[in-house]
């Protein structure tokens, strides 16, 4: 059990926060959140004594081990094994296989394991320094964006770690979906103060604006009540009759508690600018393949095609080639074989995090965005930058002083103030605070154009995902469905063992559990190839109607007019047009009401099918 009375917290007369209190208990797996700059990391850091309040105390107990993931790099054995075991407690020095467990689940293979520390990228040493800590077992792990370096398969590992972990945890994620599997209360910073409650981030934030709206009524209703009182005082001041009363009034006055306004919170607020696209294909992808020393390839025989409004994910584990296959799609690298096309009506926008290299130090962030485009104007580029969060003389800090989150929007701005009809975007969300993700995803979602991301956020798989292109098991396919149907059918149990049956001859002829998922697989991909062009037609068509009884509308309003002066010319055009109008109505009504058919009667079969098949296998 840790306690916190009354901490208090400023940098460079920046109020953090104060008078935060709260306690963590026994086996509590705590998140904490709050906005990039609110103190979250200053609190971790406190914790460890790397940092010390201004106020109040940390009580922490005796003997009590703390773990903390410092992105400090320093390793000091020669091989991954045996850095990894220099986590382990005195009494389990020798326990191995503890130590491979916890790299295998982070993604280490066996040959990794015997490496040096210091042949690998930066985002596998930051996964072996939390190798080290999870491993040393402590009583309360302290974790400060551990998912930024993994992926899905090992955040996935990671979740199923913590969630059975016997101590405490402190976790803070901007992925909401990975802290809400995992936590069993959050604490909030807002507002330079700090509430703790039970449940996930969804019961804080609604906790949270219940608690807003009732302060915002309750302190209009005493502004109301404050005015009622000095109107009476000042009406009646002067009469003698009255002074018990207005001395009376004067004194509920002054002991009136006066309610500041709440202060408008900044975040990310945006969206991307789209440019008109009329082509029935946005782009194409034939036979690719692509090599970095000339031997191992990384995309091999590679095809897909895109359509307008696409969504589609790229998912897999490290290393496979996800950002490779983005760049060749982006254009920004050339195949070694095959071909990339577009729509010549296309304008890509391409977003990663490498791209902070591009930016001109010597300029300021506003002049960054204002050339990003010729379109853009000084009014526009401060727009902008505000809309990033740059406000005020913010947006006049040159871009050498600005730390790697605050590249990552300057990036982010420079993309916003460009018309574009095909978003290619590679891990958006990193760098980005939880309620700015959350706006990242509402404007990927309402972009009026073609998106295709890497990411290894599963919320924005679950919500965005129409297609996905999965890296597993050595191949590159195109998964036609959601991220739930690819969970459902294929999932990331790659190179799955299955023993032989002791049931039987039946029992040996029944279909393993990588066959039934290659099948199911095959099974989604077929109905989707039927019923998602169905399902667009549907959608379109339904669009075509609303159009036209739109302007039968505004036709009828023109009729009415013209009919009350009497112009009989424009009558009789009106009528010709509206007779029209109304044929193109019934016209796709009926259009409509065949597709609908068609669509349930195809949805029936292969639900019957399915069933078919689930009947056997069950």
């Amino acid at each position: 059990m840790i306690q916190f009375e009354n901490i208090s917290k400023s940098f460079g007369g920046n109020t953090l926060f104060e008078n935060v209190s709260f306690r963590l208990n026994s086996r509590e797996r705590v998140g904490l959140v709050g906005r990039n700059g609110d103190g979250k990391t200053t609190l971790f850091r406190m914790i460890v004594n790397e940092e010390h309040p201004d106020g109040g105390s940390i009580i922490i107990p005796k003997q009590y081990r703390l773990g903390y993931v410092k992105q400090h790099l320093d390793f000091s054995h020669p091989t991954v094994l045996e850095e990894c075991m220099s986590g382990l407690q005195a009494h389990e020095r020798d326990h191995h296989w503890k130590a491979e467990k916890i790299l295998f689940g982070l993604g280490f293979t066996d040959k990794d394991l015997t490496r040096s520390p210091w042949e690998f990228s930066g985002g596998y040493q930051v996964r072996l320094n939390l190798a080290k800590v999870l491993v040393s077992g402590p009583d309360l792990l302290l974790l400060d964006e551990p998912t930024n370096y993994l992926d899905i398969a090992s955040i996935r590992w990671v979740e199923r770690f913590l969630t059975t972990w016997p101590h405490e945890v402190m976790l803070i994620t901007h992925d909401r979906g990975f802290m809400d599997k995992i936590v069993t209360h959050v604490v909030g910073i807002n507002r330079k103060t700090a509430r703790k409650i039970a449940g996930d981030t969804g019961k804080y934030y609604e906790q949270i604006a219940q608690d807003e709206e009732i302060y915002e009524k309750t302190r209009q209703n005493d502004e109301k009540r404050r005015k009622e009182v000095e109107l009476f005082i000042s009406r009646f001041r002067a009469k003698a009759r009255l002074a018990n009363m207005v001395q009376s009034r004067i004194k509920t006055l002054s002991k009136m508690e006066k309610r500041d306004k709440l202060e408008k919170l900044k975040t990310l607020d945006f969206s991307f600018k789209s440019k008109p696209f009329h082509g029935k294909y946005v782009m194409s992808a034939k036979h690719l393949f692509f090599s970095y020393d000339g031997q191992h390839q990384v995309i091999r025989d590679f095809s897909l095609n895109v359509g307008p409004r696409d969504r589609v994910c790229i998912i897999g584990k490290n290393g496979k080639g996800k950002t490779t296959l983005l760049k060749l799609l982006a254009g920004i690298i050339p195949p070694a074989d095959g071909s990339v096309s577009c729509h010549p009506a296309v304008a890509k926008g391409f977003y990663e995090q490498d791209q902070v290299e591009g930016l001109v130090e010597s300029r300021n962030v506003v002049e960054e965005i204002l050339y990003s485009d010729s379109g853009v104007d000084p009014q526009t580029a401060r727009n902008i930058a505000g809309a990033m969060m740059f406000e005020g003389n913010d947006a006049l800090k040159k871009i050498k002083v600005l730390s790697g989150g605050e590249k990552s929007r300057v990036i982010l701005g420079k993309l916003l103030v460009t018309p574009v009809n095909l978003l290619l975007l590679d891990e958006p969300t990193n760098h980005l605070d939880m309620e700015s993700t959350d706006a990242m995803l509402a404007a990927v979602d309402n972009f009026d154009g073609t998106v295709i991301m890497v990411t290894h956020n599963e919320m924005f798989l679950h919500a965005v995902a129409q297609r996905l292109v999965v890296f597993q098991n050595g191949n590159i396919e195109v998964f036609e469905g959601g991220y739930q149907d690819f969970l459902d059918t294929v999932g990331w149990q790659e190179d799955e063992k299955t023993g032989q049956s002791e049931s039987g001859e039946d029992e040996k002829n029944r279909p393993t559990k990588k066959e039934i998922k290659r099948i199911r697989s095959g099974f989604v991909n077929e109905r989707a190839k039927v019923i998602t062009p169905l399902k667009k037609k549907i959608e379109e068509t339904e669009k075509k109607i609303e159009k036209q009884e739109n302007l039968l509308e505004e036709l009828t309003r023109k009729m009415q007019q013209v009919s009350e002066k009497g112009e009989s010319g424009k009558i009789k055009e009106l009528s010709r047009s509206m007779f029209t109008c109304q044929s193109v109505i019934d016209s796709l009504f009926e259009e409509l009401e065949d597709l609908t058919e068609t669509h349930d009667l195809k949805t029936a079969e292969f639900d019957a099918k399915q069933k078919e098949m689930e009947d056997q296998w069950n």
